[in-house]
């Protein structure tokens, strides 16, 4: 019986969590509900608790993280310089005299939001405030429209930099590690966000490719009327005007990164100096809205490093009841070998993507299943690719799609949420299609990193 208390330990953490109470204090409360009953019964040493001020203390120190409110204050700058609505109506202009020329510009515009800003919120929100009553307008359907603004948000999830590639790298650090040296390995090599960045940024391209085709093959709007002559002039150099900040900013970020002048955390706070900058130089910046984006940081870094705290908790007591041995064992004794294994892994994180946020899966998950899967022979690039892009799918999966939810709070009455539903799947269909693709060809994740960092 004793055996079985880490999987009711999850299931349990995942019905606190279905039935509305805060992520952080469900995984934490949940484990040490755990704990108490595990060392009244005697199934549970008590003396492992006493390694939790380590681990919150080495969370503290870890440099790394401090990524994540600089990135996070990078992204809610450039969002409240009103930098996407700048974007969104250039890109219009100059795609919109085109079949699917409007759809299309919402997935440019969201791959460089993406690139540039990295939150998912945001970007779905400014879309479908702007762009969701014109596509219903020109003739796509509620939903392919709503599909397509919400698909397009989660790009910031896959597309570098991004908080969930951050918070998965060092996620996947640690992982990897703890694999080598349970290999006996006792001088491991390390795996950097900056190798995760890079070999994401050929997929995230590709799944931009992949909707806008989709779009071209698949829908049937009414062109946007349009003057040639305004927009060979006019059109273009206010493209132009919006667009180099961005791209100067994208270039400058993830340039130092990719170049090993910066490390992440330092290129992050070039992108945050960056973002303040632009926000002043459009004279957007006000004390009032510098502390509003002040507020926001704040807010959002608490509840990510709060649900960090809980996830430590958990993985703790999850240990202490042998969890780590019993899911090593069971991996290793599976038919099929690491492809079945890997495939068992896939499968759960996006079935668990239907209840449970990109964080709690990051944080409670990844540090479970990665170390055996790494232990196996994984590369750490390609895996930790193909769990982002299927963290990516969380967002868009009824019913706790973050993605769903934002894009309901701004969508018309007149489109129901079964439109909503129905217009996601075919995207997360060309999410599934590309970790077929990375599957096949493991080389889309590993390439672009073997160039550059040999």
């Amino acid at each position: 019986m004793a055996e079985f208390i880490p999987f009711l330990m999850f299931i349990a953490v995942c019905l606190v969590l279905m039935a509305g109470y805060p992520v952080a204090f469900s995984l934490a409360g949940t484990a040490l509900l755990f704990a108490m009953v595990g060392g009244f019964t005697g199934h549970f040493d008590m003396a492992f608790l006493q390694a939790l001020p380590n681990r919150l203390f080495g969370t503290m120190e870890n440099t790394t993280l401090v990524a994540v409110p600089l990135f996070i204050f990078m992204g809610v700058m450039l969002e409240k310089s009103r930098l996407s609505e700048d974007l969104l109506e250039s890109m219009a202009d100059l795609f919109g005299g085109f079949r699917s020329g409007l759809g299309i510009s919402v997935v440019l515009v969201g791959a460089l939001l993406a690139a540039s800003t990295g939150i998912v919120g945001a970007t779905v929100v400014t879309m479908g405030l702007m762009s969701l009553p014109t596509m219903l307008k020109r003739g796509y359907s509620a939903s392919q429209a709503t599909g397509l603004i919400a698909a397009t948000g989660t790009l910031g999830q896959i597309i570098p930099p991004s908080i969930a590639l951050v918070l998965l790298g060092d996620t996947l650090s640690s992982a990897y590690q703890q694999a080598q040296l349970n290999m006996g390995i006792f001088a491991p090599k390390t795996i950097s966000i900056g190798d995760l960045f890079v070999g994401a940024i050929i997929p995230g391209l590709l799944l931009v490719v992949f909707y806008s085709a989709y779009l071209i093959l698949f829908s049937r709007p009414a062109p946007i009327e349009v003057n040639q002559h305004t927009l060979g002039e006019k059109s273009l150099s206010r493209a132009m005007k919006n667009l180099l900040p961005p791209i100067f900013l994208i270039v400058t970020v993830l340039g130092s990164i990719l170049s090993g002048v910066a490390t992440p955390t330092e290129a992050a706070g070039v992108g945050a100096f960056g973002a303040t900058s632009l926000a002043l130089l459009k004279g957007q910046l006000t004390i009032t809205k510098l502390r509003e984006v002040a507020q926001t940081t704040t807010q959002v870094t608490s509840m990510v490093f709060l649900i960090l705290i809980g996830a430590a908790i958990f993985s703790l007591v999850f240990r202490g009841f042998g969890g780590e041995e019993i899911v090593e064992q069971f991996f290793t004794n599976l038919p099929g070998g690491i492809v079945a294994a890997t495939l068992l892994v896939m499968v759960v994180i996006f079935v668990l993507g239907f209840i449970l946020d990109f964080i709690e899966i990051t944080f409670v998950v990844v540090p479970i299943v990665a170390p055996v899967l790494l232990a196996m022979g994984l590369d750490p690039v390609w895996l930790g690719v193909m769990i982002a892009i299927n963290l990516q799918t969380s967002f868009l999966t009824p019913p706790f799609g973050f993605a769903l939810f934002y894009l309901r709070g701004v969508a018309p009455d007149t489109v129901e949420t079964a439109d909503m539903y129905r217009g996601v799947v075919p995207f997360i269909g060309l999410q599934l299609l590309l970790m077929l693709l990375l599957s096949v060809w493991p080389e889309i994740a590993t390439w672009l990193p073997g160039r550059l960092y040999g």
